[in-house]
C-alpha cells in the first residue's frame, strides 16, 4: 500500500441556467423601437414616489385609496411608502375628516 494518495481534480459540470436571458424584452418601446426613458415611461414621473408626493403636495391631499390607484401598490405598500417618505424627512400630515378616509398631506418645508 503506498502513503501517499492520489488527488483527482473535480469534474467540471455545465452549469445551466433555470432560465435563459432575454433580448431587453422588458424594456418599453414605441413603435419606433426607440427605448423609453423612465420619465416618458410614467407620463412625467421619474419614479412612483415622485407620484405620491405630489398627490401628497395637493391642497386637499390624498387617501390611500387614491394612491394605491395612482401606483398599483397594495395598501400595506402604500403605507411603507409614507414611513419612507417621513424617515427620509418629509413632515406627512394625517388627518381623519368627517364622513371620508384618513387623508394625508405633506408639508412644504
Amino acid at each position: 500500500m503506498p502513503d501517499t494518495i492520489e488527488i483527482k481534480p473535480a469534474a467540471k459540470y455545465l452549469r445551466k441556467m433555470a432560465r435563459e436571458p432575454q433580448a431587453e424584452s422588458h424594456q418599453l418601446t414605441t413603435p419606433a423601437s426607440k427605448p423609453l426613458t423612465a420619465k416618458e415611461a410614467s407620463g412625467q414621473h421619474a419614479s412612483k414616489i415622485g407620484l405620491v408626493l405630489e398627490l401628497l403636495s395637493r391642497a386637499d391631499g390624498a387617501t390611500i385609496e387614491q394612491i394605491v390607484e395612482a401606483t398599483g401598490w397594495l395598501t400595506h405598500t402604500t403605507r411603507a411608502a409614507l414611513t419612507g417618505l417621513r424617515k427620509k424627512g418629509h413632515v406627512i400630515i394625517s388627518e381623519k375628516r368627517e364622513g371620508a378616509s384618513r387623508v394625508y398631506r405633506v408639508e412644504a418645508v
